[in-house]
């Protein structure tokens, strides 16, 4: 099962209606690249649904986050964008020009997390690793700007 189809049977088990607007909503963020912005999940829905509101993107988005589907992604500038929910030893790693968010493989982090756990008292029950840095895309955008700006 696809990941669109996956969020809208749990969201219908869920108890949710799976309008048309909704489901726009649910298959921008489920196939987007990168980490969105609610207002750019917001224009982007209308341009699909011309008729979509603000009220609906948020009240989805929020509902998505809630079941676990998607997860804040924090930006170096202190905005949260979203994106789909890593799984198990999944990490995002954000391109700081574009944007970009990609999950990778991680390492299995229990280790550290009991260490952490001895050492403060605390029972660590969750955690969120991002990375950050330039994409390759971006990387070689630079390198081409480098070169004009030598040779002008």
């Amino acid at each position: 099962m696809d990941r669109v189809n996956q969020w809208v049977s749990v969201l219908q088990n869920g108890g949710c209606r799976i309008t048309a607007p909704r489901r726009v909503i649910i298959e921008i963020i489920a196939n987007s690249q990168r980490a969105l912005q609610p207002i750019e999940v917001y224009h982007l829905s209308k341009q699909q649904y011309p008729g979509i509101g603000l009220v609906t993107v948020y009240r989805t988005l929020d509902r998505l986050e809630e079941l676990g589907l998607i997860r804040r992604v924090h930006r170096e500038d202190g905005c949260h964008t979203l994106m789909p929910a890593a799984n198990g030893h999944e990490h995002y790693l954000v391109c700081t020009d574009c944007g970009r968010t990609i999950l990778f493989q991680g390492d299995d982090l229990s280790a550290l997390f009991s260490q952490v756990e001895t050492k403060t008292g605390y029972q660590v029950n969750e955690h969120w690793l991002q990375l950050f840095g330039i994409c390759p895309e971006c990387l070689v955008h630079k390198v081409v700007l480098e070169k004009e700006v030598r040779h002008a």
